[in-house]
């Protein structure tokens, strides 16, 4: 039994870089974290990874060491090295998804179709930045600007600034006193994503249409 509580606990202290890296970029990206096994065979290769740049790392400052001695490389300064890995590599994960790059970068080479967005959802809402009208159940219209959005689309809320009911003839009735107004995504019928012709209004950028009444 002791024995096997030691190998677990040089199991779980070998993944722990890759762990890191894990909760890093789940932290830092609207991906769903998937299930544990799922998570144990991440951290497997987010670890093997690490091991391979600490490996190189090694070498490299081994080599060096053999021309000007600067110190030694002790189990401490290993683990710590592998943790400062493990964190840089979540977030270098974090960047490539969050900003599409390397996808972006592979379809160009027709090599993938794929975003690195976790749906086409967050995708929209990532690449249109602009005002919005939510089409409620209820028939009803609001307009305004999305300060946040739910990254699944069956759960969470629109935080909206500056909202106004948007009516047939096209005029808006502004909600008064509303600074923002929080909508359940589960309200929401389908989302209208406003043309940007609305930046050169006035030379300035999130100026609204002036044909607006108040809501009392």
């Amino acid at each position: 039994m002791e024995t096997f509580a030691q190998d677990l606990i040089s199991l779980i202290r070998f993944l722990m870089p890759g762990f890191v890296s894990a909760w890093v970029f789940y932290s830092l990206t609207s991906f769903a974290k998937p299930s544990q096994f799922e998570r144990i065979i991440q951290a497997f290769i987010y670890t093997l990874i690490i091991q391979v740049a600490i490996e190189s790392v090694v070498g490299v400052t081994l080599w060096i060491g053999s021309y000007w001695q600067v110190g030694h490389w002790s189990p401490a300064k290993v683990t710590g090295l592998s943790l400062f890995l493990g964190v840089a590599l979540g977030l270098l994960a974090s960047y490539f998804v969050n900003s599409d790059k390397l996808h972006r970068f592979l379809r160009n080479k027709n090599i993938t179709k794929q975003t690195s967005y976790p749906s086409e959802w967050y995708g929209t809402f990532h690449k249109n930045v602009t005002f919005i009208v939510l089409h409620l159940n209820d028939e009803r219209r609001l307009y305004g600007w999305p300060i946040e959005w739910p990254s699944d689309p069956s759960k969470g809320h629109f935080l909206i600034a500056d909202p106004s009911w948007q009516c047939e003839d096209g005029k808006e009735i502004r909600i008064e006193r509303a600074k923002h107004l929080l909508i359940a995504v589960v309200d929401v019928k389908w989302v209208e994503f406003i043309d940007k012709s609305w930046e050169n209004q006035n030379g300035q950028e999130g100026i609204k249409p002036a044909t607006t009444e108040t809501a009392k």
